[in-house]
């Protein structure tokens, strides 16, 4: 086990490695779920119908500029979050198992939801500034506009913005929804993946390797996309609002609902599951090598009696 620095560390260049493929997704599905915000159904937009279609339509109206728009708020966002999620899981379940069953190898369903969705929540609360800087970047189109737009002429220039106009309240604006959400994803994430792993390991026999790491992941990010979705529309639009369209997030929540109906808070949920399955697969297994590598730089420099959990 690397120490916590290590896993840290390894967690973000895995999660930056992995946003680099995924983000074009991510855009569509965050303008999926702005398009026809408190509109009926009848009466709302379209413009964007589907991950395939989505990309193309911003492709050829934008170039490729428009589809990653806001990649570096999310390169930044990534290493924050993932890097708590990856660095601070396994010593928080470390610590639990030892204090709760006296043994740190003991794997409690229980434990490892709490430490997945609390070091999850504490990536959401350090990355918020960057992912609202990141979805009004991504939401923001010169051509076919939905939701609130913001221009912003960078990352930088949209955080100064927000903080000279709204202070440090501004910056984090919709912080509680972004926890909600991340909890949710970061419950189910890790421990969905070791669980994966333990049991095909067990009644497949599948070995340590890629193939393994592909098929935990995998079935991690199905659960992920499935759990996160409600939360993370609600979130989308609660960074995207200008002044107080939405008062919270029941608020939004109850507006969205009783305006569009229940399915739109799963709406762009199949741009979302095509971003989070290669994202979470690309994430957990490039996390997997990363933690190798930064485990043989820790012997190297540290020697391998003095890592810690």
């Amino acid at each position: 086990m690397s120490t916590t620095a290590g896993a840290f560390i390894a967690g973000g260049i895995a999660a930056c490695g992995a946003v680099t493929a995924t983000h074009p997704f991510e855009t569509v599905k965050i303008r999926m779920q702005l398009q026809g915000e408190l509109q009926s159904s009848s009466s709302s937009p379209h413009f964007y119908r589907g991950p395939i279609h989505g990309v193309s339509v911003i492709v050829r109206n934008e170039g490729l500029g428009g589809i990653y728009r806001g990649i570096g708020c999310a390169y930044i966002y990534q290493i924050l979050l993932n890097g708590c999620r990856l660095g601070f899981y396994e010593p928080m379940r470390h610590t639990l198992a030892t204090t709760l069953f006296n043994d740190a190898k003991t794997q409690n369903l229980g434990i490892n939801m709490f430490c997945g969705a609390a070091s999850g929540i504490m990536g959401a609360m350090a990355g918020s500034p960057f992912f609202l800087v990141k979805t009004r970047l991504q939401s923001f189109s010169p051509f076919l506009p939905v939701g609130t737009q913001h221009q912003y002429k960078n990352a930088w220039d949209g955080l100064s913005k927000i903080y000279k106009g709204e202070g440090v309240r501004g910056l984090y604006r919709g912080v509680g929804a972004a926890m909600i959400r991340t909890g949710f994803g970061s419950s189910v994430q890790l421990p969905t993946y070791f669980f994966a792993k333990r049991r095909l390991v067990k009644h497949l026999g599948m070995e340590e390797g890629p193939a393994l790491h592909l098929a935990s992941s995998t079935a991690s990010g199905f659960v992920v996309c499935v759990v996160m979705h409600p939360p993370d529309t609600i979130m989308s639009r609660l960074y995207n609002q200008n002044g107080n369209l939405y008062k919270g997030v029941l608020d939004c929540l109850a507006k969205t609902i009783s305006t569009e109906g229940f399915f739109a808070i799963y709406k762009g949920v199949i741009p979302h599951l095509t971003r989070i399955l290669p994202h979470t697969i690309l994430t957990l297994s490039l996390a997997e090598q990363t933690t190798k590598l930064v485990k043989k730089l820790e012997d190297r420099i540290l020697g391998p009696q003095t890592r810690v959990l």
